[in-house]
């Protein structure tokens, strides 16, 4: 069985490191997601799009921030800089920023980084939550990846560049939700329920990830709460 051309992965047991890391972890933190055993971390912002004409042009939170008079901040949600839900905010912004999705452009721009912070950048494993459904007929086969919280993976094999993969059978579009290399050197999760990735690794991987053109980044720890904006309030109702 394969999943976006990538073969399916039968022996789950290679990735109980991160579902055990996961576990001792504080439920609602980063640790929860990426596991607490790296050096740094460091969360991505999922772009939102305004469409100009035929080409869709990736928009920052900073400048849906600018925009709304909220603050750009490194635990900002997106509902609490858009004073949401929303559904968009023209002429800034048409669609916002992909929710469980890593969209092709940052999977690419992220993987090419990543690639260098790997001894095995030809050996990665990426898993795709099992409740999106789709070519997964059977609970059982292919065995899943057990995750807390119900947020089980089918897990596939290929190389770090296959990051930019669609893992849904067309013309659904759906990247990897998690990903790491054979010799665990960094972490990349896309929970299903975020509208950002985290990624975990060595100090100077995601130092230079925190540098990267291209990608709006902010610094990250394994203690931080995933869904709370201290500074920029949630409207009520």
């Amino acid at each position: 069985m394969q999943l976006g051309g990538l073969p399916v992965e039968t022996d789950v047991s290679t990735g109980i490191w991160l579902s055990s890391g996961r576990r001792r972890a504080d439920p609602g933190t980063v640790g929860s997601l990426v596991p607490p055993v790296f050096e740094a971390y460091a969360r991505v912002f999922h772009p939102a799009v305004r469409y100009v004409g035929d080409d869709d042009v990736e928009v920052s939170w900073a400048e849906v921030a600018a925009h709304n008079g909220t603050v750009a901040h490194p635990l900002m949600q997106w509902t609490a800089v858009t004073h949401g839900p929303v559904d968009s905010q023209p002429p800034v912004w048409d669609d916002g920023p992909s929710e469980g999705h890593l969209p092709v452009a940052v999977a690419d721009r992220l993987s090419d980084l990543l690639g260098r912070h790997t001894r095995t950048p030809g050996e990665c494993l990426f898993g795709r939550w099992d409740g999106f459904g789709y070519d997964l007929a059977d609970p059982e086969v292919p065995p899943r990846l057990l995750l807390r919280g119900g947020h089980d993976v089918v897990l596939v094999r290929g190389e770090v560049a296959d990051a930019r993969r669609n893992l849904a059978p067309e013309p659904n579009e759906q990247s990897a939700n998690l990903w790491w290399p054979a010799d665990r050197a960094w972490c990349v999760v896309s929970d299903i329920d975020l509208r950002c990735t985290y990624v975990g690794g060595s100090a100077a991987c995601i130092g230079e990830l925190l540098a990267a053109p291209g990608l709006e980044t902010a610094p990250s720890d394994a203690a931080d709460r995933i869904a709370i904006d201290p500074v920029n309030p949630v409207p009520r109702g």
